[in-house]
């Protein structure tokens, strides 16, 4: 693990392996979570917590720079790492990675084939029940659009304070990289999708054969 932080900060310099992208996709889903750090850090450091007050927030520059710059290194990262694999991979599509909910549930999941065994699925699934992946599938939806709604800024609401809001949707977004995660290791497993492996299994040190108990 301490090898796969190193080779995401310095993305350019090291061969993108599965441990690394998979990293890097789940630093992404911790940005709200790593600013929130950086205004507690403040918060307390400053002292504005016996006053209950943040004016730091509208003054310092440094926290206003620390908040974009912890916001921008995990993109930058994931961004590297894919343009990276488009120039030694000659693959284009590699540019495009991590721009939509279709590169999440086509290309990372592997679903919505229409030809598959299992419409508009894959050939190959874990879970025997069909219902959960088109569930998935509405649910990776859904919360992509809750988490764009906090990064246009459309954050007020009549029931919910801004704070409140943005806690809501940083676990929210955790809670989706979870079911990603599940689905995108599954399509992985079963079908090399990111040629991250050069074989499907790894033969083990063992070597079975029926043989009589004397």
């Amino acid at each position: 693990m301490e090898n796969s932080h190193r080779h995401c900060l310095c993305a350019p310099l090291y061969k993108v392996t599965l441990p690394d992208f998979f990293l890097a996709d789940q630093l992404t889903s911790q940005v709200q979570a790593f600013r929130s750090l950086v205004f507690y850090v403040y918060y307390y450091l400053l002292g504005d917590f016996t006053t209950r007050s943040n004016d730091f927030m509208e003054s310092d520059l440094s926290y206003k720079l620390l908040m974009v710059v912890v916001a921008i290194i995990p993109f930058w990262s994931r961004l590297i790492q894919c343009l990276r694999r488009l120039f030694e991979e000659k693959d284009g599509s590699q540019g495009l990675n991590g721009l939509n909910t279709y590169w999440d549930i086509v290309i990372d999941w592997g679903l919505l084939r229409r030809n598959s065994k299992n419409p508009w699925l894959r050939d190959k699934l874990l879970i025997s029940n069909k219902a959960v992946y088109f569930v998935a599938i509405v649910v990776n939806i859904l919360l992509r659009l809750v988490w764009m709604q906090l990064v246009l800024d459309f954050h007020e609401t009549a029931f919910l304070h801004r704070r409140a809001m943005i806690a809501v949707v940083a676990c929210l977004e955790i809670l989706r990289r979870g079911i990603w995660n599940f689905f995108r290791l599954e399509n992985e497993h079963f079908n090399n999708d990111g040629k991250y492996r050069a074989f499907k299994t790894v033969p083990l040190p063992f070597h079975y054969e029926d043989e009589k108990i004397m």
